[in-house]
């Protein structure tokens, strides 16, 4: 029996201080999602640095919001749904995620807006899993941008069944023993702070812990390392994802972004997902130097390691698609993200 799990709700919603209630002009950013072991507030740097550089620009061409939300299991839904989850051993699938973020899509809050959807990792999946709630001529995205995304298709990944599994599983082995509950936020801070690779981190990604009781001041994660753990074999919805790229390409831009250091995701899958030969017509391809992928491999997280990086590419791509909107209105960018604290 399905349990009621809290999602949609579980946001944070980020206006410049530049922008006004009042005004209705300018570029909405919405949802930001993340990828396994996250949480909504690592984009909070990254959506800084985009808000500030929007500063000097026309009204009409500025992001005026963003949104940042939870996967059930992951951040503030996971300390919400604590209860539930204890009876969720397998964990919650990238399907139900998306089935949130598709509802928040459809919502009143979305009504009348353009959306840009930005996906990190297997929060990439989650958004392409979206756009099978949505006929393909009535897509409400204007764009997608996906960065560093875990899609391959399954004829791939079977042809290279070896590789995969051993990433897969050492991404398991490696969250199932890590070390999760410190004597307090000090402590945990002085932990990440001397290791690797959460000491290249930004020192604004400070979410990811929870009080513990009853062990007095201690603190723990919010993403329960089993429920991570679980999460890196739910590979079904990123085949899927890969089919429903070359569906949708035709009718929306998207957008892929990779770091320079192929440390997760191989050269042959990024070729996989432009290939035009496979009917994978993308609207760009950027990558981003010095940055990888795997936080406990190298220091990426695009998001979180460096919140520079994709407000570099964000401003040079963004106004070539909006003077076809009515009022220059872009809605909704439905992000993921990083590995949590």
């Amino acid at each position: 029996m399905a349990l009621d799990l809290h999602s949609t709700f579980v946001v944070l919603d980020y206006v410049p201080r530049h922008d006004s209630d009042s005004t209705d002009s300018g570029l909405k950013m919405t949802a930001k999602c993340y990828t396994i072991g996250a949480h909504k507030e690592q984009w909070e740097p990254t959506i800084q640095h985009i808000f500030e550089l929007q500063q000097s620009k026309d009204e009409n061409h500025r992001i005026r919001e963003a949104w940042s939300f939870d996967w059930q299991n992951h951040g503030d839904a996971a300390v919400l749904n604590r209860e539930a989850l204890m009876s969720r051993p397998g964990g919650v699938s990238v399907y139900e995620w998306s089935s949130a973020i598709a509802a928040f899509v459809r919502s009143p809050k979305m009504k009348g807006h353009h959306i840009v959807a930005l996906g990190h990792s297997a929060g990439a999946g989650a958004i392409m899993l979206t756009t099978k709630e949505f006929p393909l001529s009535a897509l409400p995205y204007a764009a997608i941008i996906l960065v560093e995304p875990a899609i391959i298709t399954r004829e791939l990944f079977n042809a290279h069944l070896d590789d995969r599994m051993a990433t897969m599983n050492f991404a398991v082995s490696a969250t199932s023993v890590r070390r999760d509950t410190w004597d307090s936020r000090d402590v945990a801070f002085k932990w990440f702070s001397k290791r690797f690779p959460w000491n290249t981190w930004d020192t604004r990604v400070e979410h990811g812990l929870q009080d513990a009781p009853p062990l007095g001041g201690a603190v723990t994660l919010k993403c329960d390392r089993k429920q991570e753990a679980v999460s890196y074999p739910d590979a079904e919805g990123h085949f899927e994802s890969a089919l429903l790229l070359g569906r949708i390409c035709c009718a929306v831009p998207v957008h892929l972004v990779w770091g320079t250091k192929n440390d997760l995701i191989p050269e042959f899958i990024q070729e996989s997902l432009c290939d035009a030969a496979e009917g994978r017509f993308v609207a760009s391809v950027t990558k981003v130097k010095g940055a990888g992928h795997m936080v406990c491999v190298y220091a990426h997280f695009l998001p979180s390691f460096l919140p520079s990086f994709l407000p570099s590419f964000l401003p040079s791509f963004l106004p070539s698609f909006l003077p076809s909107f009515p009022h220059h209105k872009v809605a909704n960018l439905l992000i993921r993200s990083a590995r949590s604290l």
